[in-house]
């Protein structure tokens, strides 16, 4: 389980027979063998590590749900450590189990803000209200607007310069994850029909 507030950004080194393998030398000296780890907020484990990098193995599932296929050597990626149960918590419960990716479509700035606009598959826009929370390629935050199949979120510089989404442009594809409870009600409510 994570919060969606990202500790660090790391370096794809490689992405090879399904192995990556991410430089960043503070977690790498952190984390250890078997423990989890979001990537883009994907929740993967640690199969190895040295002082400045660690490897993740990933399945065809993560691959086919997510925009790890997309992305490239040297590509920049959202890192961050699993929760401690007696720690706070600053964004929202993350589970790093992507729904689905979404698709920049729009990029403006608001005074100190940047909104990004993404769009989403149909079938997902019943899990996207306004003032709720997402998380955007791990990045827990607040849905500023929605309609249809896309919705809005309202970027403050520090998370801009924080994360990877300094580097998004249009047209590219982020991983997103929708609030666990939504889903839960939904599937109670059809159990009962």
């Amino acid at each position: 389980m994570f919060s969606g507030i990202v500790e660090k950004i790391g370096r794809i080194v490689e992405f090879k027979d399904n192995i990556l393998v991410i430089q960043e030398e503070k977690l790498s000296k952190e984390l250890n063998i078997s423990e989890s780890i979001a990537i883009n907020g994907i929740c993967l484990t640690v199969i190895s590590k040295n002082k400045e990098t660690f490897s993740v193995e990933v399945t065809p599932e993560t691959i086919n749900r997510t925009n790890l296929n997309e992305l490239s050597e040297d590509e920049l990626v959202n890192l961050e450590k699993p929760l401690r149960y007696n720690g706070l918590v600053g964004g929202h419960l993350v589970q790093g189990h992507v729904d689905c990716v979404g698709e920049i479509i729009e990029q403006e700035t608001n005074v100190n803000a940047k909104i990004f606009t993404i769009s989403i598959p149909e079938t997902h826009s019943k899990y996207v209200v306004e003032k709720g929370y997402i998380s955007v390629d791990g990045i827990s935050l607040t849905i500023v607007e929605c309609a249809g199949n896309y919705f809005s979120i309202s970027i403050i510089p520090f998370t801009l310069e924080n994360t990877n989404l300094k580097n998004k442009t249009i047209g590219q594809n982020v991983n997103l994850e929708f609030d666990i409870t939504g889903k839960y009600i939904e599937k109670l409510l059809n159990t009962k029909k």
